[in-house]
């Protein structure tokens, strides 16, 4: 019994003991809480003001926004949400799950704070005792946030503190609106805007009674398991009483936090653009990150539009990507930059406009504008459109139309017009494959590679060019051969002017571009080429229709459009009419509306004559530089030479092993095909050139002559033969 006497007088000691020390820590806390100055708090308004979203937003140049990106990697954080728009479901179950008496009481829950002493007395769990002013406190100074897993004393002591400061500088629906944008909900997922888009895909404001209680079951543990946030949320559900059932609350939970959460923009215009511009915007801490660009933002959602629209179109011909790059003539401003609308997630980020492709046709403006300098050409030249082989290193180069048809002797402004390979060649052979590559350098085709590379493919566009290069390429020609730098931010600066062409060879590439007629050799006098309004425009398709283009300008803008697929797939039965000149045309004609584009004004250096071309049956007006005209344009006189049209020198005959050698020929071809020529190979007479001659190939190097009815040598070619 004494022993028993005894332990009872010590409990009793320790008790008081115990009493005296929460005493005294009661009193130095009165002392801090209540007699000593409230610190210095931020106004409500400096609090919002200073939120800084994770997005980075790119306006257009009207101001509007074209983009939303994220570009701070600490936290996911959305616009400031104001109280009367969140749902007011939420309010209240935050309220009741965090903070019960929070419109009665001044900061402090002293009900609360007692419950939370007597739990200790009795070592049993309770909630904490932090209101949602205190917690609002501990989010706004770094310094109120426990070092380790729980506050000191003393830190919970200046926390009370500030609680009291806030609320006597702010108003309850102050520091409840604060509170819900600064708390952080799951992960990295911070503010009730960044939770609500991210969680379940929808503004604050529509939430429903479900939603909230799950959302504000996160509040105590953010990154808790789905099990543990349903139970929670149920708890919550049933103390509201709510009509809420344990299984859909359980399943909601786990639909949404079993796969990852995701943030879609709410405005994503300009993806590309916004990654280019926003590389090196990261800034935490700072101010938002707002750029400028020169798009406009109506332009970019219906050239966008326009392209999706008919990329899902023609996706059963296996065409999936497109891009589409619009400018202004004058300034060099980008307004649209469209740089994949295709759904392929393999695609999904390659930025259309800048990648290289093979570039087509689209070249052919610039062989002709250079010949047409050089005056090499004119407008009404006289060039043949038939089977051409070319020697190359490795075998023969044989240019083909898309068409696979040949029209005979054309002018050159038929030949660009109507899109004619073999005359594009021609016209590369009188320039010089190496004047022509210097020339695409002044244009801003930059990584074009050395001449030996291309060779007369150059002509038919085999060389890999952006659309960004190639409409600023075409936009030179539309002002009067002056080449300047794209901008697509209005800080950059104009940048340097230079001529690449002159004014009166692009006056000729523009008029000759923008002539239907001409045009309809090759192309419908009705296409998508044909505009209500001036403009001049060229198609390209790239070789096993892997490539669409079609580039061309008014006399304000210069528009591109490229279709195919990034994979590098070839297109089925796709050309540039039916690939990209459908979006370019809608896009021409949203830029000019009701207004008229006016045709260029001829230079100085052009005259206009009426000139007879017999050849094409034409008798037109037709412009030259002064200097090159003529009022009568035909073959030159003379006497036809004759030559050796197959095979080309240099040629290499492959035996085909599956044909059995007897019935394996090899045709020999002279122009013209006249009875006083004679073949010769190696020696031996084959008799006249008549006809397509067949001969038997043998394995070897071989030397084929013509010879005239005087046993002359008029022309011979060198060639072999390979195989078993």
């Amino acid at each position: 019994m004494k022993n028993r006497g005894r332990g009872r007088y010590r409990n009793r000691g320790r008790a008081l003991a115990l009493i005296l020390v929460c005493a005294a820590m009661l009193a130095g806390g009165f002392y801090l809480v209540i007699l000593q100055p409230l610190p210095g708090i931020p106004s409500f308004g400096k609090t919002r003001s200073a939120h800084v979203k994770s997005e980075g937003i790119l306006l257009d140049r009207n101001g509007k926004v074209v983009h939303e990106l994220r570009i701070h990697s600490q936290g996911r954080r959305l616009d400031w949400t104001a109280l009367h728009d969140i749902s007011p479901a939420l309010q209240s179950a935050v309220v009741f799950a965090e903070d019960r008496r929070f419109y009665r009481h001044r900061g402090i829950d002293w009900l609360s704070v007692g419950s939370a002493v007597g739990g200790i007395f009795h070592s049993s769990r309770t909630r904490g005792a932090s209101t949602l002013t205190m917690q609002l406190a501990a989010m706004l100074d770094s310094s109120l946030r426990p070092e380790q897993s729980r506050r000191s004393f003393f830190q919970k002591l200046r926390q009370v503190r500030a609680a009291r400061a806030y609320e006597q500088s702010w108003s309850k629906p102050e520091i409840l609106e604060a509170y819900l944008n600064l708390v952080t909900f799951r992960g990295e997922l911070q503010g009730v805007s960044a939770a609500t888009r991210g969680l379940f895909s929808k503004e604050p404001q529509g939430l429903n009674d479900l939603e909230s209680v799950i959302l504000c079951a996160l509040l105590r543990s953010p990154n808790a398991g789905s099990r543990s946030v349903a139970a929670r949320a149920n708890a919550l559900a049933q103390a509201l009483h709510l009509p809420l059932r344990n299984a859909e609350i359980e399943a909601a939970a786990r639909s949404i936090f079993e796969k990852p959460y995701y943030i879609r923009p709410q405005i994503a215009l300009a993806p590309h653009i916004a990654l280019q511009l926003f590389k090196d915007a990261e800034s935490p801490g700072g101010s938002p990150a707002e750029l400028t660009c020169t798009l406009e933002s109506g332009l970019q959602a219906f050239a966008a539009e326009s392209l999706r629209r008919h990329v899902i179109s023609v996706n059963s011909r296996n065409m999936h990507d497109g891009s589409a790059l619009v400018v202004d003539n004058n300034s060099g401003e980008v307004l649209g930059y469209v740089g994949n609308v295709g759904a392929r997630s393999s695609a999904r980020y390659v930025d259309g406009i800048q990648a290289k492709r093979q570039a087509g046709s689209t070249l052919k403006p610039f062989v002709y504008a250079l010949a047409f300098d050089h005056r090499l050409l004119t407008p009404a030249s006289l060039l043949e459109d038939s089977p051409l082989d070319i020697p190359v290193p490795g075998g023969v180069y044989r240019p083909r139309n898309y068409d696979n048809r040949f029209h005979g002797t054309v002018t050159a402004r038929i030949a660009l017009a109507s899109s004619l390979n073999v005359p594009a060649v021609q016209a590369l052979n009188l320039i010089g494959v190496n004047g022509f590559v210097d020339s695409l350098r002044q244009l801003g085709f930059e990584d074009v590679r050395t001449p030996e590379f291309y060779g007369p493919s150059l002509a038919l566009g085999s060389a890999d060019v952006s659309l960004w290069n190639l409409v600023n390429a075409y936009r030179a020609i539309a002002n009067s051969g002056i080449w300047s730098p794209l901008r697509i931010t209005p800080r950059e600066p104009p940048g340097s002017r230079q001529r690449v062409v002159s004014a009166e060879a692009a006056f000729l590439v523009s008029d000759i571009l923008s002539d239907r007629e001409s045009r309809s050799w090759t192309f419908d006098l009705e296409s998508p080429l044909s505009t209500r309004f001036w403009t001049a425009v060229k198609t390209g398709t790239s070789k096993d229709m892997r490539d669409n283009w079609c580039v061309g300008f008014s006399d304000r803008y210069t528009v591109g459009v490229w279709a195919g697929n990034f994979s590098g797939e070839p297109m089925w039965n796709v050309s540039g009419i039916t690939g990209a000149a459908p979006v370019w045309i809608e896009i021409m004609n949203r830029l000019h509306g009701n207004d008229v584009s006016r045709k260029p004004h001829p230079p100085a250096g052009l005259v206009r004559k009426l000139v007879n071309i017999p050849s094409v049956s034409q008798s037109k007006q037709e412009w030259f530089l002064k200097g090159t005209e003529t009022t009568l344009v035909q073959h030159a006189a003379g006497r036809i030479v004759p030559r050796i049209a197959y095979p080309a020198a240099g040629t290499v005959v492959a035996l085909d092993p599956d044909i059995p050698p007897e019935d394996q020929r090899v045709f020999f071809e002279a122009e013209p095909k006249e009875t006083r020529l004679e073949w010769i190979l190696d020696g031996y007479s084959l008799g006249v050139s008549a006809a397509l001659l067949p001969w038997p190939p043998s394995k070897g190097k071989h030397v084929l002559q013509l010879l005239d009815d005087l046993g002359k040598e008029v022309d011979s070619v060198n060639f072999e033969v390979r195989g078993n």
